[in-house]
């Protein structure tokens, strides 16, 4: 079968790296890194429009697509350092929830069982259950923690007579046992939802949930510290989902439900990078990018610095780095140190 390409739009890849072939194994074996596209917003619950958030992620950038991009502070080029293939996007069917979960977590499975990390762009927060389900399928349910960066919970039980939306997938998770609810951990909950009944829901589940509010009293460093040490107990691997809505909508509007109050984008990039680096990252997802509420591609242009700060992260953690945040740009560098 030949590549299906992009949904939305013509077919490009993230930043110009390799193509690839779900169908087709041979084509990313040997792959350390995967990207595929969920152009998925059938699950929304206010606006809509992240079926667009794949295209959106992969070409905004004022750079070549000439597969490199140097971090600055990693000294890393997680593009070259790594093996990074684009399969394109899975095919989703409108209308058709059941379907196009199974299509995802299908695609999804066959990257982690091929050794690669499977790298979601999404698409609208219902498909981190087929997402972190895929991995999990692999890896062994309860052996993969979630790391969840968020305005929202998602846990809710039914909405609009459904059991699939994107406020739903980690209820749905915990559910099916590919994930344990003492090793789900949330970052930037804030706002009006859920209700008592849902939150007693989740304390019962030994979930650990961090709320703006913790979040600014704390610290977000001594939060993500803590958070670390809970999501590396009795698991194998951790798998990042970042809703972008866990960011201000003053840094990030271009997404379906903005809440005021969120992380800095600044703050987003600096833990995404200090994760991927510090924590043995099994899958990725990143969601509810929607560029018709973005202006100036603002959002999108934090996705898809999101995803390069998590390539970067992964490939110094395999150089074998050391964690040097506070370190000047230009030490060790200069023809007279070489």
């Amino acid at each position: 079968m030949s590549r299906y390409g992009t949904m939305f739009g013509p077919d490009i890849t993230f930043h110009g790296v390799e193509t690839c072939t779900l169908d087709e194994p041979d084509t990313y074996r040997g792959a350390d890194v995967v990207i595929v596209g969920a152009p998925f917003d059938g699950g929304v619950s206010h606006r809509p429009g992240t079926r667009f958030g794949p295209q959106a992620i992969r070409s905004t950038d004022y750079l070549a697509p000439d597969a490199s991009r140097p971090s600055l502070p990693l000294r890393v080029d997680a593009l070259a350092d790594l093996r990074v293939l684009d399969a394109g996007d899975v095919e989703m069917f409108a209308g058709d929830i059941e379907t196009s979960i199974q299509a995802i977590e299908k695609a999804v499975h066959a990257i982690a069982s091929s050794g690669a990390i499977p790298l979601v762009l999404g698409g609208d927060h219902t498909i981190a259950l087929p997402d972190i389900t895929g991995v999990a399928r692999h890896h062994g349910f309860g052996r993969v923690s979630v790391i969840h960066f968020d305005a929202h919970a998602d846990t809710a039980h039914i909405e609009f007579g459904h059991l699939h939306g994107h406020g739903q997938p980690m209820r749905r998770l915990l559910e099916s046992g590919a994930v344990r609810g003492d090793r789900f951990l949330q970052m930037g909950l804030r706002g009006y939802w859920p209700d008592a009944e849902t939150l007693d829901w989740m304390a019962d589940q030994d979930m650990r949930s961090y709320e703006m509010s913790e979040i600014v009293t704390r610290g977000l460093d001594v939060c993500v510290e803590e958070a670390m040490g809970i999501a590396l107990d009795e698991c194998d691997g951790v798998f990042l989902s970042i809703d972008v809505d866990v960011v201000d909508p003053g840094m990030a509007p271009g997404t379906g439900t903005p809440e005021p109050g969120g992380l800095t984008s600044r703050q987003l990039l600096d833990t995404v990078r200090r994760l991927a680096f510090e924590l043995p990252v099994v899958g990725i997802d990143v969601v509810e990018v929607s560029p018709p509420y973005d202006h100036a591609d603002i959002t999108a242009m934090l996705a898809n610095r999101i995803v390069l700060e998590a390539l970067s992260g992964i490939a110094a953690r395999r150089r074998g780095d050391t964690w040097q945040p506070a370190r000047p740009l230009l030490e060790g560098r200069g023809t007279a140190a070489k």
